[in-house]
């Protein structure tokens, strides 16, 4: 038996209970290419004496699923869930946790970090400089501007309560939750409304290019896009002509549809990009891992196996 750690990297020791699934003759293994499995790669690791799975943002198709015979639990170091096919592994008996508090402080940061980094021309800055141009580029302040969060769950709140910090005027999108701080508005009003808007709800098929060409053109002449949640929220043909066209002055994404990313959006120096790394803190992976680790155990003495 063994348990099979996906993520694309894993710090051990913070699996408290090694030794508990040692003296269980449990084995653990971890993801030796170093970077996000593909389906192929998944089935071929998992095998069929993998009891336990502590899993990245591999696709856990039903394909994957159903070839995993002792498949018993799989524990998410993070929140999204639209990886795994939860109705097959729900059919299978699988159970499925995830990490879901951990990650809020960490990804709001980073959606700052980006908010701050368009505002200021950061990016841009750097590169002028690198490549022999000495010239400062003049930017905004965020306490001027009008910030949308799209989905109030934890990041968004976090997120809305730092930006308040700043000064900016926060609204959010969020049919599901209410606010007694800030004015709740449908997609397109917010887009409207918005100079800034920032994505932080899940992807599913409702969601699926939530920001489409409609919505993009919505938004302010000049105003900025923030993706720091799922890749497939966003018709990245649509947010290239918002781009290209001038409509939009800027955007920060941290996620993609397709990963590692290669498309035309590169070319773009009014995008600044980094790779789907919003829960990178080392504070906010320790947390992860461990939690993932625990629940992963939890489970597994559920089911007797130690």
């Amino acid at each position: 038996m063994q348990v099979l750690i996906t993520t694309s990297s894993f710090n051990l020791n913070n699996f408290a209970q090694l030794a508990d699934l040692n003296k269980a003759g449990i084995e653990i293994k971890l993801n030796p290419f170093a970077t996000r499995l593909t389906e192929d790669q998944a089935i071929d690791l998992i095998g069929t004496n993998t009891v336990g799975l502590i899993a990245g943002l591999e696709p856990l198709t039903a394909k994957v699923l159903q070839s995993a015979k002792s498949l018993k639990v799989i524990a998410r170091v993070g929140t999204g869930l639209d990886s795994v096919d939860l109705d097959m592994a729900n059919k299978l008996g699988i159970k499925v946790l995830n990490t879901p508090d951990a990650p809020t402080k960490a990804v709001a940061e980073l959606t700052i970090a980006h908010i701050l980094g368009l505002l200021r021309n950061i990016s841009q800055a750097d590169r002028q400089i690198r490549n022999g141009a000495w010239k400062g580029i003049m930017g905004s302040l965020l306490e001027t501007k009008t910030v949308g969060v799209v989905g109030f769950g934890r990041i968004g709140k976090r997120v809305a309560e730092l930006l308040s910090a700043f000064g900016a005027n926060v609204i959010i999108c969020d049919s599901h939750m209410t606010s007694k701080e800030f004015k709740n508005y449908e997609l397109g009003e917010l887009c409207r409304k918005s100079d800034v808007v920032t994505l932080h709800l899940p992807y599913d098929e409702a969601t699926h290019h939530l920001m489409n060409n409609e919505k993009l053109r919505l938004m302010k002449q000049g105003s900025y896009f923030v993706n720091i949640s799922r890749g497939g929220l966003v018709d990245e043909a649509a947010l290239l002509t918002a781009l290209k066209s001038g409509h939009l002055a800027g955007a920060a994404l941290d996620c993609f549809e397709q990963e590692p990313y290669n498309g035309e959006l590169l070319k773009l120096e009014n995008v600044q990009m980094t790779a789907h790394m919003g829960t990178y803190a080392r504070e906010t992976r320790d947390q992860m891992e461990q939690e993932a680790s625990r629940l992963l155990v939890a489970v597994l003495r559920e089911e007797k196996i130690i």
